[in-house]
């Protein structure tokens, strides 16, 4: 089956060239899921309750700041459903990426326990060609697909490079949750291990790491460092993330940041007093202004990043 050209996108609406959108992206985000195991409600954006909200919201973002394409990287076992994502697409006039494959251990859906990589691989690859389930809606991106700890488990490893031989097969990209941030350099080294290039690959949540060092290491490599978790204050602060922020961009690496807030939450919605899907553009991007970066840094690390993430495109082409 063909897959799409380089600097196409394709978004639950359809495929989409990269090089219509004018303005910045959401590089991580959930716009409906369903992580509730605790039985409280309280990680669940709800395709009913919470969809005229999200939408809203990104209607908002569209008109004031110019959003033009949010990244959601609800995946199998994280309560995706696609068939919503096009509904908010739709109402918000925002392109919208839908994602396939497995979170981390504690999410993992039955099939991972009995399934070679192999088959896993199959599974992945299957979606991306045919759809997710009868929607024919198909997926643009990989992810988030995780592990936790410094080291991922055996389960994680299988799905990671699952992963993996999935994005060498189909020609989409991989963005990874790190738990905490943590095991980012043996998540890039296990699916760079299979073959897939570090510029198809962003590693997740390394805002939550207080480590410049490592942060370095991974751009050196060529992989993307996702700050994604921006406003999230009782994982860490603004301030924190700024200065981790700056010591990248100082290193040379703008080109390869991603940002975003990663809502998962109802509570994070701003209709029910949260920061919102726009936490980033009112709040954290003027600190950074602030602190010196310039705009085209912004749009580098808010539209071209992405666009060569999801493409696989060189650092030239955007």
């Amino acid at each position: 089956m063909n897959h799409p050209a380089p600097r196409v996108l394709r978004t639950v609406t359809g495929d989409l060239a990269a090089d219509s959108v004018a303005g910045p992206a959401l590089a991580h985000e959930h716009l409906v899921l369903d992580l509730d195991h605790r039985g409280d409600g309280a990680a669940v954006l709800d395709p009913v309750r919470h969809t005229a909200a999200v939408a809203a919201e990104l209607t908002a973002l569209r008109e004031e700041f110019g959003l033009c394409l949010v990244v959601e990287l609800t995946c199998r076992g994280m309560g995706r459903d696609v068939r919503t994502l096009a509904r908010i697409a739709r109402d918000a006039q925002i392109a919208v990426v839908a994602a396939t494959g497995w979170y981390y251990e504690p999410f993992h859906t039955p099939e991972i326990g009995h399934s070679s990589i192999e088959e896993l691989t199959g599974t992945l690859v299957r979606e991306i060609d045919g759809g997710i389930g009868a929607t024919g809606i198909r997926p643009g991106v990989l992810g988030e697909i995780g592990s936790h700890g410094d080291t991922p488990t055996a389960p994680e490893t299988k799905v990671l490079r699952a992963g993996a031989r999935a994005a060498l097969a189909t020609g989409l990209s991989v963005a990874t949750h790190a738990q905490l941030g943590r095991g980012g350099i043996a998540q890039l080294e296990l699916l760079t291990g299979e073959g897939l290039p570090a510029h198809r690959i962003s590693i997740g949540h390394q805002d939550l790491l207080d480590d410049p060092a490592v942060h370095k290491e991974l751009a050196a490599s060529g992989a993307y460092v996702a700050f994604d978790t921006v406003g999230k204050d009782s994982y860490q602060s603004d301030d924190t993330r700024l200065r981790l922020l700056l010591a990248l961009v100082e290193a040379g690496h703008a080109d390869r940041v991603l940002l975003s807030c990663d809502i998962s939450r109802h509570g994070y919605l701003r209709d029910e007093g949260g920061q919102g899907y726009g936490h980033l553009f009112r709040s954290f991007l003027p600190k950074a202004r602030a602190a010196g970066v310039d705009d085209d840094l912004i749009d580098l690390m808010t539209r071209r990043n992405p666009l060569r993430f999801l493409t696989g495109a060189r650092v030239e082409e955007f």
